[in-house]
């Protein structure tokens, strides 16, 4: 028992406690101290990987409404949840009309990985290549891409909304080659992979960085009417039903 706490203590580098460690361990302290150390520290560790994910808002999966897509793999979905995905470095592209979820299937996917000790970052592609393709230093662009390179899980929202020059499109190819293999990629998208290239207009790379997102990769389809336009719809007619106060009379 007594090796165990000093290994647990040498892994939080208490360096006075191992010191001094044969006049502290007949005290029964030293146990409950590592215990608050190791509670305190990985409450800390949770709180700034959820930082520097940027996952922002987002509906929990438990309230996700799956009657309402009319093409939706619930099992599939289920299985990405668990993760294994990210073991194998495997990428993962949510591919569906604006508005049938699939930002939250992304966000969702990425805090499980965050609470589960992944690092995770989440970005719209616009942000991404925006920020990427302003930069004018070949030193900077390399530490920016370097940075974006190194989360367990990358989430890259809305490739497809906007349409991005071939600079843009270098950098991503450079971003996805960086990570090909070693490290796993979420894409959420509204075009089909065969409308990439009019995405990324005049980049000779297209085919071969959708060449290496595909090449380990779960594909999940999403169809259906948008889920923004239905709670609209519903809001407008909670408010008609709602009954009208009569205005006193003067």
């Amino acid at each position: 028992m007594s090796d165990d706490l000093y290994r647990r203590a040498q892994a939080l580098k208490l360096h006075g406690l191992c010191q001094h460690w044969q006049e502290a361990t007949p005290s029964s302290w030293v146990s409950t101290l590592l215990g608050w150390e190791e509670q305190a520290r990985t409450e800390r560790s949770l709180a700034r990987r959820l930082s520097a994910a940027r996952i922002g808002a987002f509906k929990p999966l438990c309230d996700f409404d799956w009657s309402w897509p009319t093409q939706c793999d619930r099992e599939l979905l289920e299985e990405l949840m668990t993760l294994e995905f990210l073991k194998k470095h495997e990428n993962v592209v949510f591919i569906g009309s604006n508005g049938v979820g699939k930002t939250t299937l992304a966000k969702n996917i990425a805090h499980q990985a965050v609470l589960q000790g992944y690092t995770v970052l989440t970005t719209t592609a616009g942000q991404l290549l925006g920020e990427l393709s302003a930069l004018d230093s070949d030193s900077a662009l390399r530490r920016r891409l370097r940075s974006y390179a190194s989360p367990d899980l990358l989430c890259i929202d809305e490739v497809g909304y906007l349409s991005y020059n071939t600079r843009m499109g270098d950098l991503l190819f450079q971003l996805i080659n960086q990570r090909y293999e070693s490290k796993s990629t979420l894409f959420t998208t509204n075009r089909p992979f065969a409308e990439w290239p009019d995405v990324f207009s005049s980049s000779g790379c297209v085919v071969s960085m959708v060449d290496r997102i595909l090449h380990r990769a779960e594909i999940v389809h999403l169809e259906g009417q948008s889920y923004r336009a239905k709670e609209a719809a519903e809001r407008a007619n909670q408010r008609r039903k709602k009954p009208k106060t009569k205005k006193p009379n003067p």
